[in-house]
């Protein structure tokens, strides 16, 4: 299959800061500052899987349950340490 990005779509992409690299979109300490800024306004960590002001911010927050289950059952995949 042929990529449909040309030369000029790259161009107009990075005009806009687009960010190639999905993995640096949402680094960890900037997402745990999300939370505690959510935590100041709530009262709570109880971020709704459906949190329309954050998205990202509800995933990140289901992805730390899903690690911290994992690091408790020894699961050395769990990227926590």
């Amino acid at each position: 299959s042929s990529s449909k990005m040309t030369e000029d779509r790259i161009q107009l992409l990075k005009k806009v800061g687009f960010e190639w690299e999905c993995l640096h979109i949402q680094p960890w300490k900037r997402s745990y500052e999300e939370l505690v800024k959510f935590a100041e306004e709530f009262g709570h960590t109880r971020v709704p899987r459906q949190f329309l002001p954050s998205p990202s911010l509800a995933r990140w927050v289901v992805t730390q349950r899903e690690s911290h289950k994992k690091y408790l059952k020894g699961d050395t995949s769990s990227n926590m340490t």
